[in-house]
């Protein structure tokens, strides 16, 4: 039956660029200062009218806390003892940014050395499509009842969905939780994403004047807050290059699939001669390991700065922290940390702006079993675990809602995505290997789960 749903999907791929494209060319960015609304609202449109065609007949637009509105629907299957499976992913994009440093036109999708380039092409339009295409396949013999919801401000961060989940708790509630906003290691290399970091994100000011003066009159005993804010942010790593936040737990290892320096240095675009950080395994230290990054800066720019010292300055962080470590601990501790590191009694006030919890998976369930089982046969080698930078906060939200059900990330957006960045692409092997993955978990778990 495997390679039956192999050929079926094959078919099926010209459909699934269509409908990429289709939906790459809605410019949902959820963001009304950016681009209008209504093209957030076409493509919530676009995607309840898809699903309600593949028996979802009672899709509809659900508004949630933050003015967005997702996609939710349900689809039964005859068996009443089947399992449910919940099947998640996003239609909101993030901007195109710099629309100078794309190859291609943002917003319309186009190939180029066998991927398809365009905003959300991977992240997470191509998740859409991924269900749909799945879908297809299976045609009218899906042997679990399925639940939908396709959410539409998840890259805002404004968490609308996170609040519809506690007061809607039975529309959402299902035995397994595909969240398909992640990806696997490399293109045919499949993974589940089991572990997440967290993050606290601040903005650090610094005052020492009460404003700005002569360099020449004044440099040497007036301090300057630039300079007391870089040598603060210098504590912040160790001689080579590790995170060094005082009070939290530098030295924990990932127990996972490894992430191969050479494939790591690839996926970022280190350039050439420039050194990994951190002096330990790169598993370790994006998976395991807090990681601090310093976002931006304000201070004035090189072009058009005076010969004067500057009384304030300010740097945004983002602190990524491991399962195992509390947000308000972290929060806690990178706002000791710099009040301490702050030299020559400089004013120092840190503004935290977001945190968000860890998560990590338990894969112990039959949902894991079937999907390793599922993996397997759709790429011809076992399914890897791995862990993921970045924060998907409904994680937690719904591992605490629904104890008992398994949650598992997944989805299209390997490394050379580019997800957020300018040129972000799919691979469209991803895609088909992914919906026959899909494909054959559901009909694995239902067997799991009644057989």
């Amino acid at each position: 039956m495997t390679d039956e749903l192999r050929q079926r999907i094959a078919a099926l791929m010209p459909q699934a660029r269509t409908d990429l494209a289709e939906l790459v060319a809605m410019k949902s960015v959820a963001d009304p200062r950016q681009f209008p609304p209504e093209e957030c609202a076409r493509a919530a449109q676009w995607t309840l009218d898809a699903f309600a065609e593949l028996g979802f007949t009672d899709a509809r637009l659900v508004e949630t806390a933050d003015g967005s509105k997702a996609v939710y629907g349900t689809r039964r299957c005859p068996n009443p003892d089947a399992p449910t499976v919940l099947l998640y992913a996003h239609y909101d994009v993030q901007p195109p940014l710099d629309d100078q440093a794309w190859r291609t036109p943002p917003f319309e999708l186009t190939e180029v050395d066998g991927r398809w380039y365009g905003r959300g092409s991977a992240d997470c339009k191509g998740n859409i499509v991924m269900h749909l295409t799945a879908l297809r396949a299976l045609r009218d013999d899906v042997p679990v009842h399925l639940k939908l919801i396709v959410e539409g401000s998840e890259e805002q961060g404004t968490g609308g969905l996170e609040e519809f989940v506690a007061p809607n708790a039975e529309l959402l509630k299902a035995d397994a939780i595909l969240v398909c906003d992640t990806g696997n290691a490399a293109v045919g290399s499949p993974a589940a994403t089991v572990s997440l970091r967290g993050m606290v994100n601040v903005v650090v000011k610094v005052e020492s004047l009460k404003t700005e003066v002569h360099s020449g009159m004044f440099g040497g005993p007036a301090p300057d807050a630039l300079s007391a804010l870089v040598r603060m942010l210098a504590t912040l790593r160790d001689e080579n290059g590790g995170t060094t936040v005082t009070g939290l737990d530098n030295t924990q290892t990932w127990t996972g699939e490894a992430y191969p320096p050479d494939r790591f240095r690839a996926d970022a675009g280190l350039l050439d001669g420039v050194e990994l950080l951190g002096g330990g395994h790169v598993s370790d230290l994006v998976w395991a390991r807090p990681a601090l990054s310093i976002l931006g800066i304000d201070c004035p720019p090189v072009v058009g700065s005076a010969a004067a010292l500057q009384p304030h300055a300010a740097a945004r962080l983002n602190l990524r922290i491991p399962p195992g470590t509390d947000p308000g601990q972290a929060q806690a501790a990178l706002t000791e940390h710099l009040k301490h590191a702050a030299p020559w009694g400089v004013h120092v006030t840190v503004e935290v702006e977001a945190t968000g919890s860890p998560f990590r998976a338990d894969t112990s369930g039959p949902a894991y079993a079937a999907l390793g089982e599922a993996m397997k046969e759709a790429y011809g080698t076992e399914m890897a675990m791995l862990g993921q930078g970045g924060s998907i906060p409904l994680c937690n939200v719904f591992a605490g809602q629904y104890p008992e059900a398994e949650i598992i990330l997944m989805g299209v957006e390997e490394p050379l995505t580019l997800m957020h960045a300018p040129n972000e692409s799919v691979h469209p092997d991803e895609i088909a290997g992914m919906a026959l993955t899909e494909a054959l978990f559901l009909r694995k778990f239902a067997d799991r789960k009644t057989g």
